[in-house]
This record gives C-alpha cells, sequence and structure tokens, in this order.
C-alpha cells in the first residue's frame, strides 16, 4: 500500500472518528414543530408557543371507562387524590366538590375587586337603592334562594354578576360527585403537568405515574377489574410520536440493512466485498448525522428515519464500483471509466436534496443536509478509500439476473416506446382530469397521530367542556401589567360587540386577575364604613329590609377596601391553570389571549381590532392560521421543486453539451414523475407535500441512471456488467425508499411511497427510451457482453 493510500485511510478514520465522537453527543428531538416554519407569522406563533410552551401543552386528558359508573367515581377520586400529591402535576381536577367550593369561595371572597361593576356610583344611594329594587325582584324569581343566601353580604349583586360573566364556559356533567361524559359511560379528569409538553422525558414520566394510579386504583375499587384508562393531550401525543418515530428509524433501517446486504450478498458471494461495500453507506450516515449535529444543535427523530433512504442511495457507489469490475480489470480502471458519469450522478442528487436545504422548515433542511453530506461523504469513500481496501485482482459475477429484466426491455424498446406512450397519455389524462385538487387540504393529514386517537381527544375535550376554540385575540405586551390592562381595554371592545351580536361571549385573564390598576382603582370606589353605612340607611328607606341585616356587606367592603391587591400566587390552582392558559410570559414579553365563543361576524370583530390601530393587538384565525400554513408548505416545496429541477437541467446542459443529450436525459425523469403522480392521485386520491418532494428526489435519484444509460450508446464493452449494476443499485434504492411506506410517520410514507415507485419507473423508462436498435437486436442474438 502505498504512502498516498496510507494517509488517505488515515484521513478516514480520524474523520470517522471525529463524527463519531459527535454524534455519541447528539440530542435527538421528536418535536413536531420542526416541520414548522422558523419564521412563522403572527398567528403561526400563536399555534407554535402554545405547542411548545403554553399551558395547553402541559394538559393530559383523561377518561376511564369499561366499569359501572359508581366504580369509574371511585376510581376518579383515588386517582385525583394520588396524583395531587405528586410533584410532577401542577393541577388535577375531577369536579369534585372540594375544587368547585375553592373557586367559589375564591370569587366569593374577592368579588369586590374581580367584579368590573365595581365603580363609585354603584354605592351611592341610588345606586344602592337600585341593587335593592332589583334583589326585591329576584327575591320573587327562581333564584330566590340564592339571592337569600347571598343578599346580606352582597346585595349589590356582584358574586352573580360573576357567576353569570363566567357561565358562559361550559362546564362538564356530574355523577357521583365527579365528572362524567354526558352519558355517563365514562369519568373524565384533567392534570397539568409541571413541565412544558415539549419535554417528552417529563411527560413520558408523568403518564407512567397517572398508569400506576390507575392501576392501584382499580385493583382497590371492587367491580372494576375490567376498567380501562384513556389518555389524550399533547404530551400524550409526544411521547407516542417519539415511540413512534424511534421505533420505525430503527425498525425500518434494520430491515433496509438487512435485504441490502442481502441482495449484495447473493450478488458478490463474499462476505469481504460485503463490509466493504457497507463502508461508504456508514461513513455517509454517521458524517451526515455529525453534520447536522454541528449545523442544528441537534439531529430530529425523523431525519434519523430518512437515514434508511441514504442506505438505498449511497450504497449504489459502491455497486456500481464493484459490479462493473470485470475479471482481470482493477477498481482504479472501472473508476477511471465510471468517474465522469458517477461524479455527475452524485452533483444533480446533490442538486434535488439543496432544495429541502433550503427551506424554511428546519425539519425539511436537516433532512437536506443529512443526506448531502451524507451522498458526498459515500461517493468519496467509494473513490477513494475502497480502492485501497479492496482486495487486489478482486473480481465478481457478472450477476446477469440482475440484469436480465432490463436486458429484456431494451431487447423489445421500440414495441415498448408505444406502450410507454400510451401509458403518458393515460398519465396526463388522469391528471388532467383529477377532480377536487390535487392537494390535501387537511393540516392534520400532516401529523403522525393515528384519526383514532384525534377522535378520541375531540371526545374527551367535548366531555370535559372544552371550546372548540377558533377565533382569539392575541396581545403581546412588555410586561405583565401592560398585557392585563390591554385585555381590560379589550374586553370593553367586546362586551360591545357581545351586545351587538357579533359574538356570544369571551374569555379574558383579567376575569380571574385584574391589573393593579383596575384593582386599586375599584378599591378607591368604596366608600369607607360609615359614609357607607349612611348611604345604606337612606337607601333601605321605604324597603322591607331590616337594617342590621346587612352587617356582613358592611364588614366585606370595609376589608376588600384594606385588602393588598391579588396576584396570580391567591389563585386555587384551576383558576391559576386557567389564567396560565390565557397569560403567559415568552422571549422577555408577556402574551396575553382572550378566546372567542359564538363568533357569528368574523370581520366585524376583526374591523373592530383593526380600529384600534396597535400593532401589538392581534385577531387571530387558528383554523385561517392552519390552511395558511399549509398553504405555505404546498407553495414552498413547489417553489423548491420548480428550482431543484431545473437547476438539474442546468447541470446536464451545462455536462452534456448537446440538447439532443439532456433529452435524452431528462426524457425518462419526465415520464416517470409524472407516471408516479398519477399512480399516487388515482381513485381521487391527492397528493401531500411530501409526495412533492419525492417527486423531486425522483428526478434527483433517477439521473443517475438515466446518464449512465445515455453513456452507454454506442459502447458495447462492459455494458451488461453496467446495467446489472444499475438493476442492482435500483433494487438498493427501492428496498431503501420502499421500506419507509411502511412507517407511521407521513413525511417518511409519502415520500418512501413516491419515490420507491418513480425509481422503479426511471430506470425502466431510461432503460426503453436510452436503448439503440442495434444493441437490442444484439441481445436478442446472444452477442452482449458475457464475462464469466
Amino acid at each position: 500500500m502505498t504512502m498516498s493510500r496510507r494517509g488517505t485511510i488515515v484521513l478516514w478514520i480520524v474523520a470517522m472518528a471525529a463524527c463519531a465522537v459527535i454524534v455519541s453527543r447528539t440530542r435527538v428531538a421528536t418535536d413536531m414543530t420542526a416541520f414548522l416554519p422558523r419564521s412563522p407569522s403572527a398567528a403561526q406563533e400563536v399555534l407554535v408557543d402554545q405547542v411548545r410552551n403554553g399551558a395547553a401543552s402541559r394538559l393530559i386528558l383523561l377518561g376511564m371507562d369499561d366499569a359501572p359508573a359508581e366504580a369509574l367515581a371511585m376510581i376518579s377520586r383515588a386517582m385525583a387524590k394520588r396524583l395531587a400529591g405528586e410533584p410532577a402535576f401542577l393541577a388535577v381536577n375531577n369536579g369534585e366538590t372540594g375544587a368547585v367550593e375553592t373557586d367559589r369561595a375564591f370569587f366569593w371572597r374577592n368579588r369586590y375587586l374581580l367584579s368590573p361593576d365595581v365603580a363609585p356610583g354603584r354605592f351611592t344611594v341610588a345606586g344602592l337603592h337600585r341593587a335593592l329594587e332589583k334583589d326585591l325582584r329576584l327575591l320573587g324569581s327562581d333564584l330566590a334562594v340564592l339571592i337569600k343566601n347571598s343578599l346580606p353580604g352582597d346585595p349589590t349583586g356582584e358574586m352573580l354578576g360573576l357567576v353569570d360573566r363566567l357561565a358562559g364556559a361550559t362546564r362538564p356533567h356530574a355523577h357521583e360527585g365527579v365528572w362524567f361524559s354526558a352519558d355517563e359511560r365514562r369519568a373524565v379528569l384533567v392534570v397539568q403537568t409541571r413541565d412544558a409538553g415539549f419535554d417528552i422525558d417529563a411527560q413520558q414520566r408523568a403518564l407512567g405515574l397517572i398508569r400506576t394510579a390507575f392501576d392501584r386504583a382499580r385493583q382497590d375499587v371492587p367491580g372494576a377489574a375490567k376498567a380501562h384508562l384513556l389518555e389524550t393531550g399533547p404530551g400524550v401525543f409526544a411521547v407516542r410520536t417519539r415511540a413512534t418515530i424511534e421505533g420505525d428509524a430503527t425498525r425500518l433501517s434494520l430491515l433496509a440493512t438487512v435485504v441490502v446486504a442481502s441482495l449484495m450478498l447473493f450478488a458478490y458471494r463474499s462476505p469481504r466485498l460485503l463490509f466493504l461495500g457497507l463502508l461508504p453507506v456508514a461513513s455517509g450516515a454517521v458524517a451526515g448525522i455529525a453534520s447536522v449535529a454541528l449545523g442544528f444543535g441537534f439531529v430530529h427523530g425523523i431525519t434519523l428515519g430518512f437515514g434508511v433512504t441514504l442506505i438505498g442511495e449511497s450504497v449504489d457507489y459502491p455497486i456500481y464500483l464493484l459490479t462493473q469490475t470485470a475479471p482481470g480489470g482493477s477498481a482504479e480502471d472501472t473508476l477511471a471509466r465510471i468517474w465522469p458519469t458517477l461524479r455527475l450522478g452524485v452533483i444533480t442528487s446533490i442538486a434535488g436534496f439543496s432544495a429541502m436545504l433550503f427551506s424554511s422548515f428546519t425539519g425539511f433542511a436537516q433532512l437536506g443536509l443529512f443526506s448531502i453530506i451524507g451522498l458526498v461523504v459515500a461517493v468519496s469513500v467509494t473513490r477513494w478509500v475502497l480502492p485501497a481496501l479492496l482486495p487486489r485482482n478482486f473480481s465478481t459475477g457478472a450477476s446477469e439476473i440482475f440484469a436480465l429484466p432490463l436486458l429484456l426491455a431494451m431487447s423489445h424498446a421500440r414495441a415498448l416506446r408505444m406502450v410507454l406512450a400510451l401509458l403518458m397519455l393515460g398519465a396526463a389524462a388522469l391528471l388532467a382530469f383529477h377532480r377536487g385538487g390535487f392537494w390535501q387540504q387537511d393540516l392534520s393529514s400532516l401529523s403522525p397521530i393515528p384519526a383514532g386517537e384525534l377522535r378520541l381527544d375531540r371526545e374527551l375535550r367535548g366531555d370535559l367542556g372544552a371550546l372548540d376554540l377558533r377565533y382569539l385575540l392575541v396581545v403581546n405586551a412588555a410586561d405583565e401589567q401592560q398585557a392585563l390592562t390591554e385585555s381590560e381595554r379589550l374586553s370593553g371592545v367586546l362586551a360591545t360587540l357581545v351586545a351587538q351580536t357579533a359574538l356570544s361571549g369571551f374569555d379574558a385573564p383579567t376575569a380571574y386577575l385584574p391589573s393593579l390598576a383596575t384593582q386599586r382603582a375599584r378599591q378607591a370606589a368604596l366608600p369607607d364604613t360609615d359614609t357607607l353605612r349612611g348611604r345604606l340607611q337612606q337607601a333601605l328607606a321605604g324597603m322591607p329590609f331590616r337594617t342590621d341585616l346587612f352587617a356582613p356587606f358592611l364588614r366585606d367592603v370595609a376589608a376588600a377596601k384594606a385588602a393588598p391587591p391579588l396576584t396570580r400566587d391567591d389563585l386555587p390552582r384551576d383558576l391559576a391553570l386557567k389564567l396560565d392558559s390565557l397569560l403567559y410570559q415568552r422571549r422577555g414579553g408577556w402574551t396575553t389571549m382572550l378566546p372567542l365563543r359564538g363568533v357569528a361576524d368574523a370581520p366585524r370583530v376583526a374591523a373592530a381590532v383593526a380600529a384600534l390601530g396597535k400593532p401589538e393587538i392581534a385577531f387571530v384565525d387558528l383554523k385561517g392560521a392552519a390552511d395558511h400554513l399549509l398553504q405555505h408548505y404546498q407553495h414552498e416545496a413547489v417553489t423548491l421543486a420548480l428550482i431543484g429541477g431545473l437547476v438539474i437541467i442546468v447541470l446536464l446542459a451545462a455536462s452534456l453539451r448537446s440538447a439532443r443529450r439532456v433529452l435524452v436525459t431528462a426524457a425518462p425523469l419526465a415520464a416517470a414523475v409524472t407516471a408516479t403522480a398519477a399512480l399516487l392521485t388515482a381513485d381521487a386520491q391527492k397528493l401531500s407535500i411530501f409526495n412533492l418532494v419525492g417527486l423531486l428526489l425522483i428526478v434527483a435519484v433517477g439521473s443517475n441512471y438515466c446518464l449512465f444509460f445515455e453513456r452507454m450508446r454506442g459502447e458495447d464493452a462492459h455494458r451488461e456488467r453496467a446495467i446489472a449494476s444499475l438493476a442492482l443499485a435500483n433494487l438498493s434504492t427501492v428496498v431503501g425508499f420502499g421500506s419507509l411506506s411502511f412507517s407511521g410517520v407521513p413525511v417518511l410514507h409519502d415520500i418512501g411511497m413516491a419515490v420507491a415507485i418513480g425509481a422503479v419507473f426511471s430506470l425502466f423508462f431510461a432503460a426503453i427510451l436510452s436503448a439503440e436498435h442495434g444493441f437490442g437486436e444484439a441481445v436478442r442474438n446472444g452477442r452482449g457482453d458475457r464475462h464469466p
């Protein structure tokens, strides 16, 4: 071995060792928000923030069924008691009376600080007299019992007003003292974890605590042996998605490796050649992961799953070298012959994957970088390392069995071109007359969460009275008090819109925690005890109430006037949970959300908000934001696909320097993309954006086959071995991408399905369209390349 070869091997070993060290320290993430834009719009930012950091991301919704209602209620109480003592949970709520009474007591105790009706005019003689007259009317109504109990301490009706305002929020159905579904077949409860939803390890530990609590409760409750636990929520989805991604990455990588290795072992009949042939693949995978880790600080699990495709793509290069080295030849001679074609093929593949590299979605950019570095390293190892490691005078069998289908197609190329023309006409017709649009319009189609789990999530949210939220107002402020102040101003605007029937109601954080300025203003509106007593006596003139009946009222007003302002720490756990979902801190500022209910005139609400002239206040349509996000995906995918395809054509033109040769090379690719798109959209199916990325990768992968076939024209020597190498390489690519079609993750499944189909099409179409009539005759007459 020469010094230069030793130096090459030493450099490769050092580089792989460095990459291995980086990989060993790499953090693997499975947060699906990596496939959201890096620079989202304001509405998309709300979606991303809520998924990553919002209080909603920390909610786990639980249901118990398959047992009598009494048993389910006992399980619910036992679980709530056990989980409430766990530090991992901030709040546990199953609707038990204790929690409701705690909330009611908080509102009663602080009604004069919380009620928006508290103003100086409310405690004048006239104001008190009007309130007492209203109390008299209510005592003769269905609310008599409620009014009779609250009247001594709240003649002005502050508590009744608070209850009326908060009544717009739907509450779960109660049975046996805890929350149940409306049909009383399922007990439900909700917990809030201390850690955010994106902390998947913490969410997994929380789920373990929940399952342990359920199992123990089920064992202790008679008749509950068959009870079943249901779980849903962002944390649950995150844990299950990670398990799916990790499972798919491991299982499919192993499957692809075993199948590809089996093909190579069958072709070469040599474990040593198999091992050497897989070195470029392993080198490319390690270097690809290391490069992503250095470039992004983490590697997404889907990127690792996509590594399966690298097995099928990068193994092509050693296959071309090993298969096309005939007896009596050498690796150096083979590389000298195929390197120009191989180099151009790698460059066109890089051009295709580069389209993903420039995506504004971190996940796609990772896939692009991983693939580019992996292919570059794999072809470099094939070019400069393998020749130094391969045994002298090695050779492989001609592997005719792999070449036979292509040779047969080439021998009947003229007839098959007519079939291909008809196939293209049919595919074009299917695409032209496709109904309902080509694109999937539902953002959930991009989610790895199964439809059954999404359905369960909707059911449990319905059982718990969660809003089907679409519209909300978002306010960004410098600090918490500014956020609360703006929320109060918006509440006044929204109250007017409610009166105008533009919407039926809204929720605001200031219903639970008014700003300090507002609390102080309400305290200032409360008269001192002597003044209030004198006004009350005047207001009672002619009324059937005893003067001493309202001693609690005087005492409570005096206490409220002297009380310190409310803070977050004063709220009961359930109300604090509600506040956290509406008011939270992020990136040095504060954000408050005001969910809107029953929006009947969205443009009117949007116009009212726009009329405020404050850019920090946004009217958000979450469904519109989701639709816009999907359109952004589609627009970017189409743009990058067109750019990537154009770059590939430019590269071919610059290298081949002949319009005819470019046409011969590009025609099979165009035909393969058309046929694949038609097949994927058959039976009224629609394309996902991941399918579109797959169509681009068909061009990147298939260009290698087309280039080899184009450069075979007029060349008889080594032709059969070249065709065998293309067939074996294609099989490896189909295995790599095809195995992804078994993944439960849409990005992997859709790309894998499209490329596996398109790779087969591009190989056979290239063989048919590139085959010369003279060679077809030679094959039929047995005059092809026949090496022993």
